[in-house]
């Protein structure tokens, strides 16, 4: 992790940064924002900025927006300022940290904010064979294309095959082609110099050069601009870049990682993707499964965000009950692992007692499972006699009596029901006005319907 120190509190922060290299960090120092800004242009990267409170971090963010540089601040001081504090989050610090500086303090919030989390939560066969091979390949500077759905873990498995590289202690830099308008992007990826176009004020180094001697993820490689591909292949060949504005090329040593959502032969054969530079950045494939096809992925991953967000929200951390678990393997996953951390989130929150039981595991109803049943000539009784109990209903009925019995079995919780049920919470209280307007409804086990 590498940590740039902005101030000097008498010494205090010093102190700070010592602490931070005994658990493992790369500290720099300077003075004050504008020399910060200048080393970040400069491609002296950061994972976290401690800046001193008292600083102009508004102005900061302000420097760091323009340029696209995305780095979270840690603002702090010596005294307890509230004032200040509130002024420091306001203007886009994550975090105060009241100095003298705690060990254990300071350890938590960088690696909170940092969230460098190297190990791969995994328990299934299909993962396990893929970090085996993500291991042997590691070592080389072989170009990797690794691909697979969105939420798969395809940063993670990025991530992973830098660390056991042997560029391990370099710059570990990843770009999002699919969140950079492609008039940015060559910026982004090459530098600028001063002057090159509008808006560019100052010289800046590129993710290239910021990677130098380390590792780059483009991420979702797919989503690059056609234009730009040349260029990007021609880098990656020659190793070198030329920046925008530049009167000669610059010399990089670089190790290149792709990640695609897309299947990228069928994208060149459409023309969207040029055949050179996939063969360049396919020289090794690394496919992940689904997390459908994982099912052994999901209780080690459950716990992990269980845990991750019980603390996250100051909760005790629950067991996850063998129902649970149960019911997490029952669903398809078409957001795979961030699907289910947003999932686990929320059952941290919805959870009562002392265990995650299935009641707090609020999975999106599938459209198969909303859907009625098609005809079929032949059924077992106990199929026959549930699709003859909605024989001569009307939808409107049966809707009811679904809504309904979601809701009762949320003991009247409106915002719970209706996540179960895939509809907003406006058009439940529409559903339930339009009910009570026909008839007053039945009282729930918690003695009303709640919002």
């Amino acid at each position: 992790m590498r940590l740039l120190i902005v101030g000097d509190l008498g010494g205090q922060l010093g102190a700070a940064s010592k602490i931070a290299r005994d658990r493992g960090a790369k500290v720099a120092q300077i003075s004050d924002i504008d020399g910060a800004y200048q080393m970040l242009c400069e491609g002296q990267g950061a994972d976290v900025i401690l800046i001193e409170v008292h600083q102009d971090i508004a102005r900061f963010v302000g420097m760091l927006a323009a340029e696209r540089i995305t780095v979270p601040l840690i603002a702090c001081g010596i005294e307890i300022d509230a004032k200040a504090a509130a002024n420091a989050i306001r203007a886009g610090a994550k975090e105060y940290l009241p100095l003298p500086p705690d060990e254990e303090l300071i350890a938590a919030v960088l690696e909170a904010i940092s969230e460098e989390t190297h190990a791969v939560i995994h328990g299934s066969e299909a993962m396990k064979r893929t970090l085996a091979m993500a291991e042997q390949i590691a070592p080389s500077d072989a170009s990797v294309l690794i691909t697979g759905e969105s939420g798969t873990g395809k940063e993670v498995i990025a991530r992973y095959i830098h660390n056991k590289s042997a560029r391990a202690t370099k710059p570990f830099i990843a770009v999002n082609c699919a969140a950079i308008p492609a008039n940015l992007m060559e910026s982004e990826l090459f530098g600028h110099e001063k002057g090159a176009f509008t808006g560019a004020l100052s010289r800046r180094l590129g993710k290239f050069e910021e990677a130098n001697n380390g590792t780059l993820l483009l991420d979702e490689i797919s989503e690059m601009d056609i234009g730009l591909q040349a260029k990007l292949l021609r880098a990656i060949q020659e190793r070198e870049i030329d920046r925008v504005g530049g009167s000669k090329p610059v010399k990089i040593n670089i190790r290149i990682l792709a990640t695609s959502n897309r299947d990228l032969e069928a994208e060149v054969r459409r023309g969207t993707f040029r055949e050179d530079l996939y063969f360049r950045l396919n020289v090794i494939s690394l496919p992940l499964a689904k997390l459908a096809e994982r099912l052994d992925d999901i209780p080690p991953l459950a716990e992990y965000f269980v845990e991750k967000y019980s603390k996250a929200n100051g909760m005790p951390t629950r067991r996850l009950t063998s129902e649970a678990i149960t019911k997490l393997k029952s669903h398809n996953w078409p957001g795979n692992v961030r699907e289910l951390e947003n999932i686990m989130h929320r059952s941290v929150l919805m959870a009562q007692g002392n265990a995650i039981d299935e009641n707090a595991i609020l999975l999106p109803q599938r459209k198969e499972e909303s859907a009625p049943a098609p005809a079929a000539t032949t059924t077992t009784p106990a199929a026959a006699g549930k699709r003859s109990d909605l024989v001569g209903r009307t939808v409107d009925d049966v809707e009811r009596e679904l809504i309904l019995d979601t809701l009762n079995h949320c003991l009247g919780n409106r915002t719970q029901a209706a996540q179960i049920l895939g509809i907003s919470i406006r058009t439940l209280r529409n559903k339930l006005n339009q009910y009570n307007d026909a008839a007053p409804l039945p009282k729930t086990g918690s003695g009303g319907y709640q919002q």
